[in-house]
């Protein structure tokens, strides 16, 4: 047994916020820590985008592991940022449903 749960952050559109909690909610359940995207349920400034976006990648550098929440496959411009960004820290990247 490991000596601390796995630390997951989710990563996908927030058109799919409610895929991402429900992905949140079966993690939690299977004993992970979740790290997930900030919500902000209302229209923000290019600033709060951009901490919001800054804070994420910080996210990942914390997290064990990335799961892509992309159903139908897809993926936006920012999640694909944050896919190349976690690859690139050497971190195992996986989806809820095949990707391109």
């Amino acid at each position: 047994m490991p000596d601390r749960p796995e630390i997951v952050c989710i990563c996908g559109s927030l058109r799919f916020a409610e895929e991402m909690r429900a992905a949140n909610r079966e993690l939690t359940f299977a004993g992970a820590i979740v790290l997930a995207p900030g919500e902000a349920g209302e229209v923000i400034t290019i600033e709060q985008k951009a901490l919001l976006d800054a804070l994420h990648l910080r996210k990942i550098d914390l997290a064990d592991r990335v799961l892509v929440v992309n159903p139908g496959g897809y993926i936006g411009e920012s999640t694909r940022r944050e896919i190349d960004y976690a690859r690139t820290a050497g971190k195992s990247v996986s989806f809820t449903e095949a990707a391109d």
